[in-house]
């Protein structure tokens, strides 16, 4: 007999009092069981390809927290260090690439995709073999977008001004490039629900920085071109997409690109969220640094969601990852005040 898993049930539509709970980078630097487990692994890819400690990490939060929800420990970027870019990470200045060309794009080589993210599958098939029975297993990719974002430039940028210019100069090889992360993406996400996936979720961070048209055709069309593939062969798997700055544009992303539940960054104002909570599913949406502050500030910001929100279908989340500075008190009183939450 399965376990009642209340983020499927939200994500079905329904109201679930308290609404289920998880925060992105919920295995991260505020842990200081993270930060021990970090050191013994050496670089942060090898805490990424190595399933002792990639399940580690990613079962320390549950352990102490008893989140609803639990995400594989890893990277969006393994997808494109799967199809033959190199890739590094460094102390304070995060990942870097050597920048693509357009003639790079059809250099791509996935010829050993699955093979190079084995580690990966093995960590969500181990995962959910550990996990408690009720909580649910999210799998992951970064949206084709921004994936691009990081190739192109080599690193992360302010405003994404190299992928965007790369778009409007060589916009035939950005095609190329969306399509073959689409089909890597796709299959990387069929992948981890064969492994054991209940749930999956597409990180679009730099969907904000596109104008009407590039939006459309860099972000929605890919993204529900990977919902599409992924439904084709699991049907029942939700997906929820995190747009990151889309703004006005949440109901066009949700339209166009079926997604079942929508990732809501903290910016959106709560009149906004309870319309787009109409079409389904919503999930989010307190500023980070609400939980740096604690108190009041904390408080208040936790209570405003739940009121507006907490009548339909809401997976109370971050509007963006938890940040190292967050106390791990204040996550605490976060998880009281929105698990003592009786929708009265």
């Amino acid at each position: 007999m399965t376990a009642r898993r209340a983020m499927l049930d939200v994500l079905k539509g329904e109201t679930v009092f308290p609404p289920p709970l998880w925060m992105m980078r919920q295995a991260g630097r505020y842990l200081p069981e993270y930060r021990e487990t970090r050191k013994t692994a050496g670089s942060f890819l090898d805490l990424c390809y190595n399933p002792d400690f990639a399940v580690e990490v990613t079962l320390q939060p549950i352990r102490r927290f008893d989140f609803d929800a639990s995400i594989l420990f890893s990277d969006i970027l393994v997808v494109p260090h799967a199809l033959g870019r190199d890739l590094r990470f460094e102390e304070g200045r995060g990942p870097l690439m050597t920048p693509m060309s357009a003639s790079d794009v059809d250099r791509l080589d996935g010829s050993n995709f699955h093979q190079h993210l084995a580690p990966v599958y093995e960590t969500v098939r181990r995962l959910r073999a550990e996990l408690p029975a009720e909580t649910t297993l999210i799998g992951f990719c970064g949206a084709p977008w921004t994936l691009a974002t990081y190739m192109i430039a080599g690193h992360g940028t302010p405003d994404q001004a190299p992928a965007r210019l790369f778009a409007y100069r060589n916009p035939q090889a950005m095609q190329r490039l969306l399509s073959v992360l689409v089909d890597h993406s796709a299959q990387y996400l069929i992948r981890q629900v064969e492994a054991g996936a209940d749930v999956l979720q597409i990180f679009d961070s730099w969907a904000g920085v596109l104008d009407e048209a590039s939006f459309e055709a860099c972000c929605v069309k890919p993204v529900a071109e990977i919902v599409r593939k992924v439904h084709a062969v699991h049907p029942n798997v939700p997906i929820i997409g995190f747009p990151k700055g889309a703004g006005s544009r949440y109901q066009n992303y949700r339209a166009g690109t079926g997604v079942n539940g929508l990732g809501l960054d903290w910016t959106v104002p709560l009149a906004q969220a309870r319309e787009l909570q109409a079409g389904g599913a919503v999930q989010g949406n307190l500023d980070p640094l609400r939980l740096v502050a604690g108190g009041r500030a904390l408080s208040e910001g936790v209570a405003a969601i739940l009121d507006v929100l907490g009548q339909g279908p809401l997976i109370f989340n971050l509007g963006h990852g938890i940040t190292p500075e967050a106390p791990i008190e204040h996550v605490e009183a976060m998880i009281r005040q929105v698990r003592s939450y009786s929708g009265k």
